[in-house]
């Protein structure tokens, strides 16, 4: 078991890394913004590009995990990491440029389809909630990113603030080379076909249905918080980093704490009440109140989008126990998908509107969508692959 963890800890160190990596962009739009001269809408867009560049490498590195294993594919991803960083730091002057550095810093986000599968092989089905949870905890890295990112640009400038954040990935890199191993329990290798067989099943849909809320609503909001608060509220640009940083940890450190309490009361009745209470959230966020209680109700949203992430990949080793590694790439590709249009849904709809109000009720109404979705299909979960999660993990055992 010393080796499960030890590989544990690689996977969090790797994920957390790349995830501070992949949103620094929202940390440092303000600055960003005020150098290149940018709408709210470009503001917004250009926040919401790491993640759509996150949900197209995600399938890639899935793949590639399943084909040659996590590790391999895990170190070579997180030197090519380094990439967006330094064109960021020495070019970063145009808009373009920048939409250029976006995307390539999506090869940090697909790091969910390394972290992940490679904890999950080195633990059984009654562990996945929380061994998942603690892998997946690396969206802590946000904390980090829009803790120290603003603070660093307002002293050293945006671009020398991208060079620097080379150094935690170069300490990362040397830490996930050393401690990561694939498990004894890797499923040999497969066609393509078998990997698009999986994307003919229904609960491949639902389950990137139900994450792109979850973990696409978190992005989304690290990502837009600070052009929030700047705008709405005349935080400055600064300040609004301590705002943001405190609701990442919220929604990284809940997202283990999901996982165990998924583990013990089930998956799909942890969701169910995640998107009741996440919708009633944005409605209040949409009402416009004081400062301090919105930092408060933006807190205990974001904490509980983290909860909901814990709780889908409890569910998600046990339906596809020997295809973790694409299953996980299509999932976590979803997520990055609705990092990418909710931030765009909150600034088109701020522009044509002129309130942020409207923003977060349809958000609200997205999660009420999910609470019933999840009702539904839930019930058939629990009377099929649910019940027979340990003998799913015998079978793959044996199969690898």
């Amino acid at each position: 078991m010393k080796r499960a963890y030890a590989v544990l800890f690689a996977a969090f160190l790797h994920f957390d890394v790349s995830f501070m990596i992949w949103v620094i962009l929202g940390p440092l739009a303000l600055f960003i913004a005020k150098d290149l001269d940018l709408s709210i809408a470009q503001k917004a867009f250009l926040v919401s590009i790491p993640p759509l560049g996150g949900a197209f490498f995600r399938i890639i590195l899935g793949f590639l995990c399943d084909r040659f294993g996590a590790k391999i594919v895990g170190v070579s991803s997180m030197g090519l990491t380094l990439l967006p960083l330094l064109l960021g730091w020495l070019a970063g002057s145009t808009y373009g440029i920048m939409l250029c550095v976006g995307f390539l810093l999506g090869i940090a986000g697909a790091s969910f389809a390394v972290s992940l599968p490679l904890a999950s092989r080195w633990f059984p089905p009654e562990r996945q909630g929380i061994a998942m949870g603690i892998a997946g905890a690396g969206n802590s890295g946000t904390v980090l990113s829009t803790l120290f990112a603003p603070q660093l640009a307002a002293h050293f400038g945006w671009h020398v603030t991208m060079g620097l954040f080379t150094i935690p990935v170069l300490v990362a890199f040397a830490v996930f080379a050393f401690m990561a191993k694939d498990s004894p329990t890797h499923p040999k290798p497969k066609k393509l076909a078998d990997y698009a067989s999986v994307l003919k099943m229904a609960d491949t849909w639902w389950f990137c249905f139900f994450y792109s809320i979850t973990f696409g609503g978190f992005l989304a909001l690290v990502s837009y918080l600070a052009i929030f608060f700047n705008t709405a509220y005349n935080v400055d640009k600064v300040a609004v980093g301590a705002i943001v940083a405190i609701a990442s940890f919220a929604g990284s450190f809940l997202r283990p704490v999901g996982g165990y309490v998924a583990d013990r009361f089930g998956g799909v009745g942890v969701l169910r009440i995640v998107y009741v209470v996440f919708a009633v959230l944005c409605l209040a966020i949409a009402t416009a109140p004081p400062l301090a209680i919105c930092e408060l109700l933006v807190f205990v949203a974001v904490g509980t989008l983290g909860f909901g992430n814990g709780a889908v990949f409890q569910i998600v080793p046990q339906r596809f126990p020997l295809e973790i590694g694409i299953i996980t790439g299509i999932v976590g590709a979803a997520g990055g998908i609705g990092g990418f249009y909710l931030p765009n849904l909150l600034g088109i709809l701020r522009a044509a509107t002129g309130t942020f109000a409207s923003g977060f009720i349809t958000f609200g109404c997205l999660a009420l969508v999910g609470a019933i979705a999840i009702t539904f299909v839930g019930r058939v979960w629990n009377g099929t692959f649910l019940t027979g999660a340990r003998t799913n993990y015998a079978f793959a055992i044996e199969e690898g």
